[in-house]
């Protein structure tokens, strides 16, 4: 509530936090509008995107009557500092204004996005990560990075690690223990594609690529990925247990009990009511304490399951802007090195020679497994696969190694990639349930 009394105050000083927004997708266009209402002690004051049009759409969306068009940091300023908000093909063009305060990686993009990133850390700004293909991939380096420019990244409240997070911080200040946090998640199959999802997402305004990684497991896993770097827990197998559910409660009696008092676990409930959140497990075993939470109607333990029923990226960032700005507070930030990834699996028998096309494609779905496993196995991350191309024959479900591909020349991705895995070295060793195969498919 302390950010709540922040931002009202902020908002009655008329010195609100500005906003400048990378992206205009379906999710930017959504948090331009909620952001446009507008949200007390917050202002939308640009938009960058590499299409004008869509930018034009987000403003119009949200409400806005008025934008100039700039082409540099120095434009953007004068017309932000005329009470005229901006739009840009050129982010570098809000990064480096004065008059922003904050950016919101909002592309998806990871190259891209990785490049706008570290241009605000330059720029002293902080940033939002609306972008778990980034976060994934390059969290804990990227907070290094953010560390020693004295700015917050953060991933964001109403993404799912977020709810899960801010759930587990509430928890955790209350004196409980919890061992295990994941998605609520509707549905997986790792075998569909832009052709099988290009009707819904049509008939909901989305990018037919981004909706695949949404059903075939690989932004579930990503997310899985940035909730264990901020966190520590682990998976207890390669592409998590997931299991079904009626009822996420249920949740705490599935996983394993011996996993989550070791080390902690992320996981997903599928299928479960309420069909949308985020979840967190708790462990208590003091008989008293198991009395009351019986009492209170929450079992008898000694595993209890506590939940978000919705999770609402376009709603809740306002929460991660005022903690990021006003406390200096990431809602969810890696705590040191990777502890996990998203690697490569194959979504059909691949062939020598092919080009892998990335995250959202025809020929990979991701995963999410321990790092230490996948560093042992020499496992290609899923933000790293697109423009691969296959040095011999990969069978279906199997996972796409280092060996199995030529790679593009390396760029600022891989290279930021490989000075995290220098910072944090992995053991050669890895001897847990990670590495037992899957069985694509199970309970889906």
């Amino acid at each position: 509530m302390s950010v709540d009394t922040a931002l009202q105050q902020r908002e009655t000083a008329g010195n609100p936090i500005r906003i400048g927004m990378i992206g205009a997708g379906a999710t930017g266009r959504a948090i331009a509008l909620q952001l446009g209402t507008p949200v007390p002690g917050v202002r939308l004051v640009a938009i960058a995107n590499r299409t004008a049009a869509h930018g034009e759409r987000a403003f119009k969306e949200a409400g806005f009557t008025k934008w100039v068009r700039a082409e540099s940091p120095h434009e953007a300023e004068a017309a932000i500092a005329r009470g005229i908000p901006v739009l840009t093909e050129d982010p570098l063009a809000l990064t480096r204004c004065g008059a922003i305060d904050m950016i919101l990686e909002v592309t998806g993009t990871i190259e891209a996005g990785a490049r706008v990133t570290l241009d605000a850390f330059d720029h002293g700004k902080h940033v939002v990560l609306v972008n778990a293909e980034l976060d994934s991939l390059l969290g804990p380096i990227l907070k290094v990075k953010a560390d020693k420019a004295g700015v917050v990244v953060t991933h964001t409240d109403g993404d799912e690690p977020g709810v899960a997070m801010t759930l587990l911080r509430y928890l955790r200040t209350l004196g409980l223990r919890p061992v295990a946090a994941g998605n609520i998640k509707g549905m997986v199959d790792y075998y569909r594609n832009p052709d099988t999802q290009r009707a819904f997402a049509e008939k909901n305004d989305q990018d037919a690529r981004k909706v695949t990684s949404f059903a075939d497991a690989t932004k579930l896993s990503m997310e899985a990925t940035v909730l264990s770097n901020a966190t520590g827990f682990k998976v207890g197998r390669r592409g998590m247990y997931g299991p079904a559910c009626g009822y996420v409660r249920e949740i705490g009696n599935l996983l394993p009990a011996e996993q989550m008092i070791e080390t902690g676990l992320v996981d997903y409930a599928l299928g479960a009511a309420p069909h949308t959140g985020a979840f967190v497990v708790i462990h208590e075993e003091n008989p008293l304490k198991k009395a009351q939470l019986s009492y209170y109607k929450l079992g008898d333990g000694p595993f209890y399951v506590f939940y978000t029923p919705f999770h609402l990226p376009h709603l809740q960032i306002a929460s991660t802007i005022g903690r990021a700005f006003v406390h200096r507070d990431p809602t969810v930030a890696p705590i040191g090195g990777p502890v996990c990834e998203v690697v490569t699996i194959a979504k059909r028998d691949l062939k020598e020679g092919e080009k892998l096309d990335g995250v959202g494609g025809y020929c990979s779905y991701g995963l999410v497994d321990n790092a230490s496993s996948a560093r042992a196995t020499s496992a290609l991350p899923i933000g790293l696969s697109e423009g691969s191309v296959l040095r011999r024959a990969v069978a279906k479900d199997s996972v796409v190694t280092f060996d199995d591909v030529d790679m593009p020349m390396a760029g600022l991705v891989e290279n930021l990639w490989r000075e995290q895995n220098s910072r944090w070295p992995m053991a050669t060793k890895e001897s847990d349930a990670s590495l037992q195969p899957i069985t694509a498919g199970k309970a889906r």
